[in-house]
């Protein structure tokens, strides 16, 4: 068995794995050699490839809004900062804005809301059905009694696209990719071991789980750690419409069903309730939840949807958090050496310039520098203290 060495190993390749190996790459305080480990090179089921890609700071934790107001700013700065030899990647930003919906039994939850998120920065507008109705005349806000509007810093993305750039970059930062799958993880002195399926070894002074749905839980249990993170499925369904509709955000209905435009058309979904909502691993689209939930509800949010012709529908993979839906991210007590960013929720594209940069931080110089990631630490989950989050789309 081949065996060779490296300093940090992070397992996933999407876009988490690649932002942290990027921008541990480019520390000037680290020299070390890092290899990511994909097992599947072509990115064809990961998360990053199948995501509705968009970027929000209407949260309700602070932690969450603090990730996205960098994420929005790296995203803009792109081009400066993952160019390589004068390429400049490109996701074609879009800040359409986030809209969220109220109905009157929720209204406090929205204004309570939003003045977290404006006395952090964000810029997002808060309406009431009149406010509504003069800059949304599409929407149809008879049960409304209110919506917040992100003005800017909020909006959908090339997601794929930056995954690429993020893997691109490290590359040229002399980061190694092994297309392989990680099967075995075992302690080896201070270290860690991995086994991998093209039958080679990896030795290692420092891990980084970024697995996602596709193996991150598989990962944790080989290192000792049970957390309850799941593969779930999401579907995104596409159609036309014929009707213009002006300014058309990215909408939140107030039971959690979203749409925004693509191209010349729209792309929608929504989570399938609880009872309808197990482990999954297949890439089935579930066609009656359109049929019988998403548009029956676009619909009567938006009269205009009531004519539609629906078009091509995907299915993607959350590595979902059970405990909280929130990531757990940073050092593991206990498992020196090993390290998570994992269990996101469908939140990883938006929040992984933030993630890279903490979890670089983290493993070069043992803290973080510039935003405080604690919040996300596995230890709430060890305590039992849930890190709620009252916007979970």
């Amino acid at each position: 068995m081949a065996q060779s060495t490296a300093d940090v190993a992070i397992i996933g390749g999407a876009v988490m794995g690649s932002s942290i190996a990027c921008q541990l790459a480019g520390r000037d305080d680290f020299s070390g050699r890092t290899v990511v480990i994909e097992a599947d090179p072509s990115y064809q089921v990961c998360a990053s490839a199948r995501s509705a890609a968009s970027i929000r700071q209407q949260f309700s934790s602070a932690i969450n809004i603090e990730i996205s107001l960098f994420g929005i700013q790296f995203l803009r700065e792109i081009g400066d900062r993952l160019a390589v030899n004068g390429d400049r990647p490109a996701i074609d930003l879009n800040e359409g804005g986030y809209l969220f919906l109220a109905t009157p039994d929720k209204q406090d939850i929205l204004t309570e809301n939003h003045a977290l998120q404006t006395r952090l920065g964000a810029d997002i507008a808060w309406f009431d059905t009149e406010g509504l109705k003069a800059k949304f005349p599409w929407l149809n806000v008879e049960d409304l009694a209110a919506g917040c509007h992100g003005l800017t810093g909020e909006g959908w993305f090339d997601g794929y696209g930056l995954m690429q750039a993020f893997r691109k970059k490290a590359r040229s930062l002399g980061v190694d990719y092994i297309a392989a799958k990680a099967e075995n993880l075992v302690r080896e002195g201070a270290g860690w071991r991995i086994g991998l399926s093209n039958g080679e070894s990896l030795s290692v002074a420092k891990v980084v789980n970024a697995a996602g749905a596709s193996g991150g839980a598989e990962i944790c249990r080989k290192a000792g750690l049970d957390i309850p993170i799941h593969s779930r499925k999401r579907c995104v369904f596409t159609f036309e419409c014929r009707d213009a509709l002006p300014r058309f955000p990215l909408l939140i209905d107030p039971n959690g069903t979203y749409v925004r435009p693509e191209g010349t058309g729209y792309i929608c979904g929504s989570a399938p309730d609880e009872a309808n909502d197990p482990d999954c691993d297949d890439f089935e689209v579930d066609y009656p939840l359109f049929e019988e939930h998403i548009w029956p509800t676009l619909a009567a949010r938006v009269p205009a949807f009531e004519a539609i012709r629906p078009g091509a529908a995907w299915a993607g993979s959350y590595d979902m958090n059970l405990f909280d839906h929130n990531a757990f991210v940073g050092a593991v007590p206990d498992l020196d050496g090993f390290y998570l960013a994992l269990g996101f929720s469908g939140h990883g594209l938006q929040q992984s310039p933030a993630i890279g940069r903490g979890m670089a931080e983290l493993i070069a110089c043992g803290r973080y520098e510039t935003l405080d990631l604690t919040p996300l630490s596995i230890e709430r989950f060890y305590q039992n203290k849930p890190l709620i989050e009252r916007n979970v789309v």
